[in-house]
């Protein structure tokens, strides 16, 4: 994209890692809020996992944007390897790693929500505690390769106090319940 500026790819880097992880937080805590079976008659729980599954695919393609624009980018030498196989990149090794940990592991997320209805439902349960992993890893990637600016630490302030908000309300229905 060399018409449109150098750093293109690089902007483009950002901003869909950036939107890919606000999505996954919205997608992470309707995940919470339906584990806990958070409902009400305004908003029925099929709704919220509705809205769970749709998000989730937003965010998969702007993920996938995200992992596009960061190998095709030459400000740094990121090939397809360092994406999906963790620590072996040369740049910040370190929070490169963990994103492809959360790559990884956002895949297997996917992969199963896809195949839900052909595996058995404990098996797949299991599996999708890997969300539990998988965003706070790519929460840790985004601010250790991609915060330079006041917004994006503000954006990921917001992103883990939504999380801690549902989290809690899915602790106290499932309290709720047991009572």
């Amino acid at each position: 994209m060399t018409f449109l500026g150098e750093s293109t790819y690089w902007y483009l880097a950002r901003g869909s890692g950036l939107v890919s992880l606000v999505l996954f937080t919205v997608a992470f805590s309707l995940g919470l809020l339906t584990a806990g079976r958070v409902s009400s008659r305004r908003w029925p729980r099929f709704v919220t996992e509705s809205l769970h599954r749709s998000i989730s695919l937003s965010s998969l393609i702007f993920l996938t944007v995200h992992v596009a624009s960061v190998v095709l980018d030459t400000y740094v030498s990121i090939g397809i390897l360092e994406v999906f196989v963790p620590f072996v990149g040369s740049y910040k090794p370190m929070y490169l790693g963990l994103g492809a940990i959360a790559l990884d592991l956002i895949l297997v997320l996917a992969l199963t929500g896809v195949l839900r209805t052909r595996m058995p439902y404990r098996a797949w349960r299991l599996i999708h505690w890997a969300a539990y992993i998988s965003w706070p890893v790519a929460v840790v990637h985004t601010i250790g390769i991609g915060t330079d600016q006041l917004w994006s630490l503000i954006t990921i302030g917001a992103s883990v106090a939504v999380v801690l908000g549902c989290g809690s309300l899915r602790v106290v229905s499932l309290r709720r319940r047991s009572l």
